[in-house]
């Protein structure tokens, strides 16, 4: 079982003629149908759980955007990754939740 990472994925399509949110939109739908935790923030998103899935549901979502129209696209990541242990968003965050 891989333990549980954090990914943060930033996806800026370029396109002569699609409004970029339009697009990106895209690439979140993919990650909220994913199932997996997420956090959307204003320059990218973070997703938890195993590297593998979170790596093929960036992809996905790299796709998305192509699909929709965009000329291309630039793909960021971010991830932590501990040796013997998960990574949890809640960790790094919840002093400040509300």
């Amino acid at each position: 079982m891989q333990p549980t990472i954090n990914l943060g994925i930033q996806i800026v399509p370029k396109s002569q003629t699609l409004d970029t949110y339009t697009l990106v939109d895209r690439a979140i739908e993919v990650i909220q149908s994913s199932g997996v935790p997420y956090t959307v923030t204003p320059f990218e998103t973070v997703m938890e759980g195993p590297q593998d899935l979170l790596m093929d549901i960036a992809r996905k979502a790299q796709e998305a955007v192509l699909e929709a129209g965009a000329d291309e696209v630039l793909v960021y990541y971010r991830m932590q990754v501990k040796k013997d242990a998960h990574v949890t968003m809640g960790e790094k965050t919840f002093k400040y939740s509300k």
